[in-house]
């Protein structure tokens, strides 16, 4: 394709999005956790104050960096480009995992995609991750362990079994060293979590589900698959958000049966809550 094509196709893809964009920061109802955890964190570190002020920020610092230009837009802009950016980087990731349209449609409609949406949480940051190397990739998931922990489990076996320690030091020493530096600048960041487990609103089965965690996790090393990895980390944590079950529904997006009935029992737990 030649340059004039590249343009006008960018120019198209552009002119999608701003209406997309504009149609959703009509209708989307407000995002509490964008309004009142993400938003004013990312502005207060814009402005050189500590983001863990703000109360129920307790994600690495960086995971506030890629949501600064939505921070400085009008806050419905601002939350229609993260919802948005929820849908294209689930299908992305989806796609990446190989999975086919149909399983992609019913994830993108799964009851924890669209939970996350309607929160403006950030699940979406750390599904990313699971399809970069493990030396970036883990940037992603120290975000929410809660999503990723099983994963970074199952690199840091992978990278063992590829070059012992020194792989493993290869591997793991930017995000270590990151995490030291972020420590030093703010504090012990990572303990905030702890206030967040009593809330009625966790939606964890921990520690009933810490055999299964542990047998997913043992499943994932023995047949070098990521994605029982990625189905142990919920399993796996004593806080978990309804919407972070997101990465438990990915491990089986590449089977079109298995992700239709997953999201089809998701509606149905939804229907017997809402009826409870």
């Amino acid at each position: 394709m030649n340059i004039k094509g590249k343009v006008v196709q960018i120019s198209l893809l552009a002119i999608v999005v701003i209406v997309l964009v504009g149609a959703m920061s009509l209708v989307l109802p407000p995002a509490v956790d964008w309004h009142s955890v993400f938003r004013p964190a990312a502005r207060r570190l814009l402005s050189g104050q500590s983001p863990y002020e703000v109360e129920g920020f307790f994600n690495a610092p960086w995971a506030l960096l890629p949501l600064i230009p939505l921070a400085l837009v009008p806050e419905n802009i601002g939350r229609a480009m993260l919802a948005l950016l929820n849908l294209v980087i689930f299908g992305h990731v989806a796609r990446r995992m190989g999975a086919k349209l149909l399983a992609i449609s019913f994830l993108l409609v799964s009851p924890p995609v669209l939970h996350g949406i309607l929160n403006g949480n950030l699940d979406w940051l750390v599904a990313l991750g699971f399809v970069l190397p493990p030396q970036i990739g883990l940037f992603f998931i120290i975000i929410k362990p809660q999503v990723g922990i099983g994963v970074g489990l199952y690199w840091l076996v992978e990278a063992w079994r590829a070059g012992g320690w020194q792989r493993v030091l290869r591997t793991f020493s930017p995000v270590s060293l990151a995490i030291i530096i972020s420590l030093v600048i703010f504090g012990p960041w990572p303990l905030e979590w702890k206030r967040e487990v009593p809330l009625w609103w966790n939606a964890s089965l921990w520690p009933a589900s810490i055999p299964v965690g542990l047998a997913l996790l043992v499943t994932a090393v023995r047949k070098h698959r990521i994605e029982y990895a990625m189905g142990a980390s919920p399993c796996l944590s004593p806080y978990v958000l309804f919407h972070s079950w997101v990465g438990a529904l990915l491990a089986v997006v590449t089977s079109v049966p298995e992700t239709v009935a997953a999201v089809v029992g998701l509606w149905i737990l939804v229907g017997i809550r809402a009826f409870q």
